[in-house]
């Protein structure tokens, strides 16, 4: 079984940095989706899709997965920047 370790990024409704340090360890999915015939929904049988561990660090999160046997990855964080503009710069 894999698993995927990434950083929580912001959330698009929130201004502040509340819970963007937070490390999750997600499963990856072992087998894949279906539409069901009558309603057209997808879905599997595959309930560790639903799993996320919430982690206070990314060695934390390493730790839990090799104590598991798990093999995993741990997907960059992208890199935080500023764009520093003033209101002038509306009307140029």
């Amino acid at each position: 079984m894999t698993a995927i370790i990434y950083q929580q990024p912001k959330s698009a409704m929130q201004s502040g940095k509340a819970k963007v340090d937070t490390w999750i360890l997600e499963f990856a999915p072992s087998e894949a989706r279906r539409a069901d015939p009558l309603m057209g929904w997808t879905g599997s049988g595959d309930t560790q899709v639903q799993v996320k561990l919430k982690f206070e660090s990314k060695d934390a999160a390493k730790a839990y997965a090799e104590g598991q046997g798990l093999a995993a990855r741990v997907r960059a964080t992208p890199p935080k920047g500023l764009k520093l503009q003033s209101y002038a710069d509306n009307f140029r």
